[in-house]
């Protein structure tokens, strides 16, 4: 399994919220690339990043900071956020971004998400954030009509390789990862999920990690030094 340490953007620093809740927002620094190589300097080898402004507005705010983290850096680099049209895709692809991560659009915009899928292939992820059982929307302050089940299904079927699946309701809890749907996510489908929200121990990366998964992302629980990361990519292993 893979190790994504995430940092998520918000007024050019590196963010955390708690249960997507903006009002419930921490710093923890300032300088987002030295975050990106501190990941690097443990043994990371994937850096998962989140425009949050660009959640909300649909517009990139963070250009700069992905190509600063491209350029001084060898991370695999995927970002999501707020990407609602090709333009916004082929910015962050022409950055350097290794992957785009479609959640919004993929779910209120199929015309766009085939499109997108057409000319870049494994380059677009979708991200199916969860809540109460359905897949939400627009920085998750909405819930689609999608149930887990029914959204999955059509990302399958539509040729989807990779998507990161958020359970809202633990994110930035430091409560632990909701095992129990991962592994039934892990079991279901062909794809490669992402785990991400909650993933606060060992116990829960060693636990993501005998499931198979793809990859797993660690994000509030790096910033307060609850998980190691250096040990978490090798546990991963």
């Amino acid at each position: 399994m893979n190790i994504f340490p995430a940092i998520d953007l918000y007024g050019g620093k590196a963010v955390r919220l708690y249960k997507g809740d903006y009002a419930q927002m921490t710093v923890y620094n300032d300088n987002p690339l030295s975050v990106a190589k501190d990941f690097e300097n443990q043994g990371a080898k994937y850096i998962h990043v989140v425009d949050l402004e660009g959640a909300k507005t649909g517009e990139p705010a963070h250009l700069d900071i992905v190509t600063q983290i491209v350029e001084n850096t060898d991370l695999f680099l995927e970002i999501g956020g707020g990407i609602r049209n090709m333009a916004t895709v082929e910015a962050y692809l022409s950055r350097g971004a290794n992957r785009v991560i479609l959640g919004t659009a993929a779910v209120t915009d199929e015309t766009f998400l085939k499109e997108a899928l057409e000319k870049y292939g494994n380059k677009i992820a979708v991200g199916a954030d969860i809540a109460d059982g359905r897949i939400a929307i627009k920085g998750w302050v909405e819930k689609s009509r999608y149930t887990v089940e029914e959204f999955f299904e059509n990302m399958q079927a539509l040729g989807v390789k990779t998507v990161i699946c958020t359970d809202i309701s633990k994110d930035g809890a430091m409560k632990g990862a909701n095992l129990s749907l991962y592994k039934t996510l892990g079991e279901k489908y062909s794809l490669n999920i992402i785990a991400s929200g909650g993933v606060s121990s060992m116990d829960d990366v060693l636990s993501l990690s005998k499931m198979g998964l793809y990859g797993a992302i660690i994000g509030k629980a790096y910033y307060i030094g609850a998980i190691d990361l250096k040990r978490a990519i090798e546990v991963a292993k």
